[in-house]
């Protein structure tokens, strides 16, 4: 296999209907409903098996961390954006992702300047100094292609979702509250998260079936407590909480509508129908999917006659919104309002010290505070 620099082709909505007939986007969501049926009924807490594979990858996560600890914020306090140290950690990312990856088993060297690109670009934007949705797509794509070189397999995919994307999970909340990243492509209180879609997803399946809780047990303090340390989903919500004030009614009615669905069966079921339509459904999202020769593209050409580059800061704005990241270019994401970007909700959140709650339970990192909400 002849390994390439991933790039991005999708600009039309041609385009895009041959991305969704095709065999690459088969691969993604036959990647995601297979990572999604390996958690069912699973814990976070259950014991689980690691590869040789996984514990190298864990390893490099944890490395990623240790880098955010060592690049601290620095003085900003006249801004309420995302932290320009920012820029700095995801240089030294960049730097020393070659290297990380040589320390997976079997890992082929010559395919380092394709599957570093996802890596790369799964931690935000370093242009807007953001994270959405898209970029955690790239780490899916990142374990995909991993996979598809052996260096994980199927027998992993338990440990990929509530081990790995666990930590990734766990590192992208210590990323954004260090560096107050901003929202990238959020749909505002519309949407699930402002930053992540696929643990509510995975988060579901780990509920499947559950004997007593219920999708509306979100709303006790009580059940959220006790069961964030066990499911992604009420993980995800316990941080919710903790940032944010008031109730999910309020600041999340997505959340709140979807607690209303019977089972999680139909919630999760739900979900992937969601990450179909909102994230590799939509021109905006699309636009920005990083293609190379494990996720191949063959679709029609770019229209000739575009001559806005992908580097040009203003690439994307002929398409209103933009979210997904790909290597060193400036977004419109839905968050924004004519070019405006939004803070992130850890910033919002710092101006109300006077307000502070108590932490909450689950995901964590420096500088959570909860976010006033009236």
């Amino acid at each position: 296999m002849t390994f390439q620099q991933p790039r991005k082709f999708i600009l039309t909505k041609d385009q895009l209907d041959w991305f969704q007939a095709s065999e690459t986007h088969k691969k993604i969501i036959s990647y995601i409903e297979a990572l999604n049926d390996a958690v069912v009924g699973v814990k976070l807490t259950d014991p689980c098996d690691e590869s040789a594979g996984v514990k190298a990858i864990l390893k490099m996560l944890d490395t990623v961390e240790e880098l955010c600890k060592e690049t601290p914020p620095v003085s900003n306090a006249a801004s309420r954006f995302g932290n320009p140290a920012f820029r700095t950690f995801y240089d030294k990312v960049n730097e020393v992702s070659p290297q990380l990856h040589g320390t997976l088993p079997n890992f082929p060297k010559d395919s380092i300047p394709e599957v570093t690109v996802y890596f790369n670009e799964a931690w935000g934007n370093r242009a807007r100094i953001d994270y959405g949705s898209g970029m955690e797509l790239n780490f899916l794509c990142w374990m995909y292609c991993l996979e598809n070189l052996g260096i994980v397999g199927p027998g992993d995919h338990k440990a990929l979702v509530i081990r790995v994307f666990w930590r990734y999970l766990n590192v992208m909340r210590a990323l954004q509250s260090t560096y107050w990243l901003e929202p990238a492509g959020s749909h505002g209180v519309w949407g699930l998260d402002d930053y992540h879609f696929l643990p509510f997803l995975w988060g579901a399946a780990q509920l499947r079936g559950h004997k007593y809780i219920r999708p509306k047990s979100i709303h006790d303090p009580e059940v959220v407590e006790e069961y964030s340390k066990h499911y992604i989903y009420f993980a995800c919500i316990a941080f919710i909480n903790s940032i944010k004030t008031a109730s999910l009614r309020w600041h999340s009615p997505m959340l709140d509508d979807i607690s209303a669905v019977k089972t999680w069966d139909k919630v999760n079921s739900g979900m992937i129908k969601m990450y179909l339509a909102e994230v590799l459904g939509k021109l905006p999202v699309v636009q920005h999917f990083l293609f190379g020769s494990l996720l191949p593209y063959d679709g029609p050409a770019p229209p000739a006659t575009n001559n806005l580059q992908q580097d040009d800061p203003h690439w994307g704005h002929e398409h209103a919104m933009t979210e997904v990241g790909g290597p060193g270019q400036r977004e419109v994401g839905w968050g924004d309002c004519c070019g405006i970007p939004v803070p992130s909700a850890f910033a919002a959140a710092k101006d109300e010290k006077e307000r502070f709650r108590a932490p909450g339970i689950g995901l964590g990192g420096p500088g959570i505070r909860p976010v006033p909400f009236d």
